[in-house]
């Protein structure tokens, strides 16, 4: 069984790719609605706290997946699945959990951010590197040939794109963006859920034979994942609002992008698109479960960074 998931291809017709484009960019301005360029800002105001958020993302995370990968062995396909998963930036419902978890809201917005202009150069950066050092996995990539340009312009389109409209429309007309945000990214997501939905569902035979293969992948590395940010954050001494932000900023993945990456440049490659579309749904039970748990915890003022 093993064997055949890496040869399995997931059906999902240029029409429902296009459909996807649409809802993950429509994401991303419904993100970008609430963003500005204080946010930006922040960097300077806060270095180390945004710095550390971005590299438990897109350098401490990656890292600790080819770790995982090396000691479980997953099948190509997968093991190419959880590169993809670690390579993307935060997912959009992150900036909603640390604000239930009574993290800090703000931080999460500036990472949003700044990962989603990182992800552009990064995620096929990531991709591509760790993907290269194993070897079952770099034989995936070396049949696909991917132009790594090609990746970029794509990320670039359905993230940069929508995050400099939507920071222009908050700009200009901040009430009415504020007052669309809300709306505007939970009718995005759940558009999307959707779509996940139903691409599952049109391969459904694959999906109940493969998935109890990758459940117990995807639980270990988003547990790893959530770990990973909360003991870097609580090693450097931060506050707990901070702590709580940059645990589900690392652990809250954009799996929405990982997915159109694998339906557009690998052709729905079985492991990688059923590994990805689990994390998907898995991480908002998983995230969702933390950030009400911790909500029901006061924090108290703290003066460390």
């Amino acid at each position: 069984m093993e064997q055949i998931i890496d040869s399995v291809h997931i059906n999902f017709d240029e029409k429902s790719l296009w459909t996807l484009n649409l809802a993950l960019a429509f994401i991303m301005f419904g993100i970008a609605l609430e963003i500005s360029l204080d946010d930006f800002k922040r960097l300077f105001k806060t270095p180390k706290l945004v710095l550390t958020g971005v590299c438990c993302q897109f350098l401490v995370l990656p890292f600790i997946t080819f770790v995982l990968v090396w000691f479980t062995e997953p099948t190509p396909s997968i093991a190419l699945g959880m590169f993809m998963v670690a390579a993307c930036p935060g997912g959009n419902v992150s900036n909603f959990f640390t604000h239930l978890s009574n993290g800090n809201t703000a931080l999460s917005v500036t990472l949003s951010a700044i990962a989603t202009l990182l992800a552009i150069f990064m995620t096929p950066l990531n991709l591509g590197f760790w993907g290269g050092m194993y070897a079952p996995t770099a034989s995936i990539l070396q049949q696909v040939s991917i132009a790594p340009m090609d990746m970029v312009k794509l990320v670039a389109l359905l993230l940069g794109v929508p995050l400099i409209l939507g920071m222009l429309f908050n700009h200009h007309w901040p009430k009415i963006a504020k007052r669309l945000a809300k709306g505007f990214k939970i009718g995005s997501l759940l558009f999307f859920i959707v779509l996940v939905f139903l691409a599952l569902y049109n391969n459904r035979d694959i999906f109940m034979e493969y998935v109890f293969y990758v459940f117990w992948l995807v639980l270990v590395h988003n547990a790893v994942a959530l770990l990973t940010g909360f003991s870097i954050a609580k090693l450097l001494a931060f506050t707990k609002e901070n702590i709580r932000c940059i645990t589900i900023e690392t652990g809250i993945q954009n799996s929405g992008l990982g997915l159109l990456l694998i339906f557009t440049f690998f052709d729905g490659l079985g492991g990688m698109a059923l590994l990805t579309a689990f994390w998907g749904i898995w991480h908002l039970v998983s995230g969702l479960t933390l950030s009400m748990i911790w909500g029901y915890k006061p924090i108290e003022k703290e003066e460390l960074v």
